[in-house]
C-alpha cells in the first residue's frame, strides 16, 4: 500500500525512477481499486456493460490516468530507457507487450541519466541510522 501512496504523492512527476515493486503495487492496487468500484456500479445498477464502465469506476480511472503515466515513465528511466518508449502501447496488442517486457525487467542498478537507483538510495537511507 506504501508503495501505491508513493507513487500517488508523484502525481504529475515523470521525472525520476520508479522500482518494479513501486510500478507493480500501483497497478495491482488500480486493478483491483476499478475491480471493486465495478462492483459498486452493478450494485447501484449504474454499470454500463457496454463500455465496461459506470460512474465510480469511469472517473477513478481517469484521476488515475497521470499517476499511472507517470509511474510508467519512471519505470522507464529505472530501466535506463526513455519515457518515450511508453508510446509503443498505443500499437495494439505488441505494444503492451513489449512495455510489459520493460516493466518486469530488473532495475538498473547504477546511477543513470534520470537519478540514482532508488533502492540504492532505500538501502542508503536504512543504513544512515546505524
Amino acid at each position: 500500500m506504501n508503495y501505491y501512496f508513493a507513487a500517488f504523492k508523484k502525481y504529475g512527476v515523470f521525472k525520476g525512477r520508479a522500482t518494479r515493486s513501486e510500478y507493480w503495487y500501483f497497478t495491482l492496487f488500480n486493478i483491483l481499486a476499478v475491480g471493486l468500484f465495478g462492483l459498486i456500479d452493478q450494485l447501484m445498477g449504474t454499470f454500463n456493460f457496454d463500455t465496461g464502465y459506470g460512474p465510480l469506476s469511469a472517473i477513478y480511472t481517469l484521476a488515475m490516468i497521470l499517476p499511472g503515466l507517470g509511474v510508467s515513465i519512471r519505470r522507464l528511466h529505472d530501466t535506463g530507457r526513455t519515457g518515450w518508449w511508453f508510446v509503443i502501447t498505443a500499437i495494439p496488442f505488441l505494444g503492451l507487450l513489449i512495455f510489459l517486457y520493460f516493466a518486469l525487467q530488473d532495475s538498473d542498478p547504477n546511477p543513470n541519466r534520470y537519478d540514482q537507483s532508488p533502492s540504492w538510495k532505500y538501502n542508503t537511507q536504512l543504513h544512515s541510522n546505524d
